[in-house]
């Protein structure tokens, strides 16, 4: 009598490899940097140097730090486009007060505004429940007037960025951009609430099913004030960093990186939906797009052929997130 063993069915390559990129997403993110940064090099032979290294880091940097923004707010399935308005606006602000005041003052000066913001997106989401698509564009065209109105209290006093600032944005030391001693914290910050605080997994609990974290017991409300007014001070704190690194006070300074921002998250894999992502993951994005802008550049290609680029993007990225998700 024998006995005949049978070994499951193995799943299809595709199944496979699609499950392998939901499970290790940074992988073929990795992959992805790599072979852009082979393409540049082999288009623009010789670029690939440290100064070209540090320089990328040093764009990479704000934008990483604003996809922050969105990657926190997108794990509950909201997002945030005041992040741009109350950037711009810190950055205006610190410029403009730090010819009156001394810096440590003009710099918590210009966060204020934005922590204002960010409570008003948390009360309007959180109690009122506004759509945050809704809720933070308002609170960005009303923060664009008030804006606007002080530029005219201000335009006769100039402006002055701090010294501090600009080391900050655009020195480096042993060949590493000074912007890091920024970074590396507030970035281990966000991995570390994410990954290890009870704050992070309710905020992954409620983008994947906020009417259960509710029966919970969960104060859904005192949730997303915090949630928003932290997102408010990153992004206050990185147009500090960005004024330093620009050094040219605007009424619009980071407004352009707000979509960017949405497509480095979506590439990190943060989904739009909630529920899944990291900052990891976003950091790696950023870096990929900082490439690609390079790459762009180096083909001559205009600003808004590289919006079409991004929304693209993001819209390629989704429907592969949904594919991936329906298959599992």
């Amino acid at each position: 009598m024998s006995i005949s063993a049978t070994t499951p069915e193995q799943a299809p390559l595709g199944r496979r490899i699609k499950r392998f990129m939901s499970d290790y997403p940074l992988v073929p993110l990795i992959i992805l940097l790599v072979l852009l940064v082979l393409v540049l090099n082999i288009i623009q032979p010789g670029i690939l140097n440290q100064r070209w290294v540090g320089n990328t880091i040093k764009f990479a940097i704000p934008l990483a730090l604003m996809a922050g923004c969105q990657t926190m707010t997108m794990l509950t399935g909201g997002i945030d486009l005041s992040v741009g308005t109350a950037a711009t606006m810190a950055a205006f602000i610190v410029a403009t007060q730090g010819a009156i005041h001394d810096p440590a003052t003009a710099m918590l000066m210009a966060l204020v505004p934005a922590l204002c913001i960010g409570f008003v997106n948390g009360i309007g989401v959180g109690v009122f429940r506004v759509h945050p698509l809704i809720m933070t564009l308002g609170t960005s065209l009303i923060g664009v007037g008030c804006l606007q109105v002080y530029q005219r209290t201000v335009i006769a006093s100039g402006a002055k960025v701090p010294d501090f600032l600009i080391w900050l944005g655009t020195g480096v030391t042993w060949g590493f951009p000074n912007a890091l001693l920024l970074f590396i914290p507030v970035a281990a910050l966000l991995i570390f609430i994410q990954k290890r605080t009870g704050f992070g997994r309710l905020l992954y609990a409620i983008g994947d099913n906020e009417r259960a974290t509710r029966l919970a017991g969960v104060k859904y409300w005192q949730v997303i004030l915090a949630l928003y007014m932290f997102s408010s001070l990153l992004a206050g704190v990185m147009g500090l960093l960005y004024m330093g690194l620009i050094r040219a006070p605007s009424l619009s300074l980071a407004e352009p990186l707000v979509l960017t921002s949405v497509a480095a998250a979506v590439i990190g894999g943060t989904s739009i939906f909630g529920g899944r992502g990291s900052y990891t993951g976003t950091i790696v994005g950023a870096l990929i797009l900082q490439v690609m802008i390079t790459l762009l550049t180096v083909l001559q290609m205009p600003e808004g052929a590289r919006r079409m680029l991004f929304g693209a993007i993001i819209l390629a990225v989704t429907a592969a997130y949904l594919r991936i998700i329906d298959d599992k």
